[in-house]
């Protein structure tokens, strides 16, 4: 491994659990840097400031989330039974509380909505439009213009995700249960007469 890629990752590695522990505000650039055995140059060199730093560890946390989603597609039959899958792994990863934390609270005010939302979309857009092309093609739900629903679809599930993480355990499980079960109403909307 080169050194550039080590230090990077060794950044990474040391702000990620500290973010998740305590939020991006409650954590000084120094502790980091000095978790990670570097420098704040280094930090500055490799990531611009302690939020460039974020945006990679958030970057990372929704790599994972949509790896877990993409898991949770490899078993079902049908596309049905893959959108259920998909949204199920979804709230699932969204009730995690490193997820909460970092993806859910803290980056929408460390990198501003229209960040945070273009690297949601980056990582689940391209996943929820293939699942509508297959639900299309298979006659599970009516055609529609898939672009458009495809950017509904996961704009429901993210505000479902942010109700969900919102609320204080022991709580939180009764919300992932209702978001589920009001967006599998809303999908269900789109399944074709015959379903």
């Amino acid at each position: 491994m080169d050194r550039t890629r080590a230090t990077r990752q060794a950044l990474v590695a040391a702000a990620r659990p500290l973010f998740a522990d305590r939020g991006y505000a409650a954590v000084p650039t120094e502790e980091i840097v000095a978790a990670a055995g570097l420098t704040r140059g280094a930090l500055r060199h490799h990531f611009g400031d302690k939020s460039g730093l974020f945006q990679t560890v958030f970057e990372q946390v929704e790599s994972e989330v949509n790896d877990r989603v993409t898991a949770a597609l490899a078993g079902a039959d049908d596309a049905w039974t893959a959108a259920v899958a998909a949204l199920a792994a979804f709230l699932d990863a969204c009730e995690d509380p490193e997820v909460v934390r970092i993806a859910l609270t803290d980056a929408p005010a460390v990198l501003g909505w229209e960040t945070w939302r273009a690297i949601e979309a980056r990582y689940g857009l391209g996943l929820v439009t293939a699942g509508l092309d297959q639900a299309m093609a298979e006659g599970v739900i009516v055609r529609q213009p898939v672009t458009v629903l495809a950017h509904l679809v996961l704009g429901a599930a993210i505000e479902a995700a942010l109700l969900v993480g919102r609320v204080p355990e022991p709580g939180r499980a009764a919300a992932r249960a209702e978001a589920e079960q009001t967006l599998l109403a809303l999908l269900g909307g789109l399944r074709t007469a015959r379903e």
